[in-house]
């Protein structure tokens, strides 16, 4: 019992950053501005507060924006409203990079996390390819199924036609990205993967493929390692999308939770790159060796991301 209360509360490490900061706070920004939509309710997930940033001199006409869902809104900004009191800098590095027009004009849709966050961000096909005693392993630490697919209606069918109509944005596949970390990197790739025509390019940072982690942080065991690989093989393999249409983007680092990743990373490379993508041009899977599972080495590095799946467009 004592092993298992221990687990679960370094599950609430991974599965919900949401335990310093006041996530119900104004947000502030030290570049562009943000317009707060307030907590939205959905026909197919629990209610959540959507941010959206804009980039400094955005103008509701002329030249549209693309546009990057990112998880865990509440991180992305401002450290008043960031669990653990650390946030991502999305706002200075992504204003930044626009203004040295390394990265195409884009807006960013911040989605705040709910206490279902384990359940929402798990991909519910993966999980049902894994064997039943292990399902129910994961359905006792999460809190329950899979709410996954109902949380991504609500992004693709609900918050997207309101983005679309509110601000000055493209709508193809090749300008609408999407991005997380940990269990929010599992989302992201899910997201591309079951909405192939929505999302053009998924970012995951710190992927947390073991869905599971052990007491102390201890290594995974070669027979859940190998439980847990296969399934996401078999989600993949027949799910990714066309490599002629969309990016890729994982990493890691090699510190905390991140220790356990690499080896699960490079099983899934192996199944991205039999779909037929290629490193440095449809994807990119990079290491960060001494980096650890937080939001200050996700900041560190998450202009890589940025440039990589939001390029400069090259003129016509």
């Amino acid at each position: 019992m004592i092993r298992r209360l221990f687990l679960a509360c370094l599950l609430l490490f991974v599965a919900s950053p949401a335990l310093a900061g006041d996530p119900n706070g104004p947000v502030h920004v030290s570049a562009g501005t943000i317009v707060d939509l307030g907590v939205l309710t959905s026909k197919y997930a629990d209610p959540r507060r959507v941010v959206v940033w804009l980039p400094s001199g955005y103008s509701s006409h002329g030249p549209k924006y693309a546009v990057l869902y990112m998880h865990d809104g509440q991180n992305l900004f401002d450290t008043a409203t960031a669990g653990y009191g650390m946030e991502w800098q999305i706002d200075e590095t992504l204003d930044r990079l626009i203004k040295e027009k390394k990265v195409r004009p884009t807006l960013v849709v911040g989605i705040w996390n709910t206490p279902k966050r384990l359940q929402e961000y798990v991909p519910s096909k993966a999980f049902n390819g894994l064997p039943p005693s292990y399902r129910g392993k994961i359905r006792a630490l999460y809190g329950g199924d899979p709410l996954s697919d109902g949380y991504l209606k609500f992004i693709v069918r609900e918050l997207r036609p309101m983005i679309d109509a509110r601000f000055n944005v493209k709508t193809d596949r090749a300008d609408t990205a999407v991005m997380g970390s940990s269990m929010g990197s599992l989302i992201s790739l899910y997201a591309i993967d079951e909405y192939p025509q929505v999302f053009g390019a998924a970012g995951m940072m710190s992927t947390h493929w073991p869905l599971v982690i052990t007491p102390d942080n201890k290594p995974i065991s070669d027979e859940q390692y190998e439980t847990v690989s296969r399934a996401f093989e078999r989600y993949l393999a027949p799910a990714l999308p066309d490599p002629a249409t969309h990016k890729l983007y994982f990493d890691h680092g090699s510190e905390t939770l991140d220790a356990n990743y690499a080896r699960y990373q490079d099983r899934v490379d192996n199944v991205v790159s039999r779909r037929g993508y290629r490193q440095w041009t449809t994807t990119l899977s990079l290491s960060y060796p001494g980096e650890k599972h937080n939001e200050i080495s996700w900041a560190s590095r998450v202009a890589v991301p940025l440039q990589f799946l939001l390029p400069p467009l090259s003129p016509r």
